[in-house]
């Protein structure tokens, strides 16, 4: 059994390092309620620009089709845009996605896939890119707390120019979704084309005044739109970040907690067995005298 003073040490960094954990808690759980905010403040603007593009794609003023709504017959070069947390201490977050993304990335090869390029969004998910040799095209990486949409503009950019330009025949999306705060899940989805599933069915017929043209408002539009996605994808992802960190630390601080007792009982009973020598020691000693 370890010394008295020892076990006295060990308890000492464990009451340190819940300290740490209780604070990271605190301040996880402080930030998970803004990033809730402003996930639930960008989904309308999600919402309506959803609509819209739908009531455009359905509309039969022109002929023009957009790229991003055409479908490919064959798939053979994949787009991947991966959002994964700068940080580490949250939990699973970053394995689960990243386990994911891997499943989906082997599926694409073994449907044919010939190339794969990935625009990875935050630092955990660019390192496991890189350490498994995959194609990163661009990348984002400390973006902070809150996200700015001019930030991801160019990362996203390289991917859309690339679908435009025939060059990527898909674009998926990885994301963790925010369920609620003892639940994120992660999703791997299709972004380009667009589908009807995504966009939906309008839900009455309408009637535009294009200015100055059809072609270009659609453009702006569909561009607009999928620029929205991915910031509410972050957004997302940084609501499920906090909320996994808060719960990660709370169940170290609970962890920390039961390991004190365990030693602090410990300790009780190499003091007690220290005092019950010494009587013995006391008791033997009177007794040869």
């Amino acid at each position: 059994m370890a010394g008295s003073k020892e076990i006295r040490g060990k308890i000492k960094s464990v009451q340190n390092t819940r300290k740490i954990t209780k604070a990271m808690e605190m301040v996880a759980a402080s930030k998970m309620r803004k990033a809730q905010e402003r996930m639930r403040t960008a989904r309308p603007y999600a919402e309506k620009i959803r609509r819209l593009a739908a009531n455009l794609s359905h509309a039969n003023v022109t002929e023009f089709r957009h790229p991003f709504l055409i479908q490919k017959e064959a798939v053979k070069r994949v787009g991947l845009i991966l959002v994964t947390t700068d940080k580490g201490l949250c939990g699973g977050l970053n394995t689960n996605i990243l386990r994911h993304t891997v499943t989906a990335m082997k599926a694409w090869e073994g449907s044919g896939v010939e190339d794969i390029r990935v625009v990875a969004i935050g630092s955990k998910g660019l390192g496991f890119m890189q350490r498994i040799k995959a194609n990163v095209v661009a990348q984002r990486t400390q973006l902070g707390d809150v996200p700015h949409l001019d930030q991801l503009i160019g990362p996203v950019r390289v991917l859309l120019d690339a679908y435009t330009a025939g060059e990527v025949d898909a674009v998926h999306l990885a994301y963790t979704r925010f369920i609620n705060t003892m639940k994120q899940e992660p999703v791997v989805e299709q972004l380009l084309p667009l589908t009807g599933e995504r966009l939906g069915a309008p839900e009455h017929a309408w009637d535009y005044l294009y200015e100055p043209d059809p072609q270009l408002v659609i453009e702006e539009l569909l561009v607009r739109y999928i620029e929205a996605i991915v910031y509410q994808a972050v957004a997302e992802n940084m609501a499920s970040e906090q909320s996994a960190r808060m719960v990660a630390m709370k169940a170290a601080s609970d962890n920390a907690g039961n390991v004190i007792k365990e030693l602090q009982l410990v300790y009780n009973k190499s003091r007690q067995a220290a005092i019950t020598k010494e009587l013995a020691e006391i008791v033997g000693g009177a007794a040869a005298v």
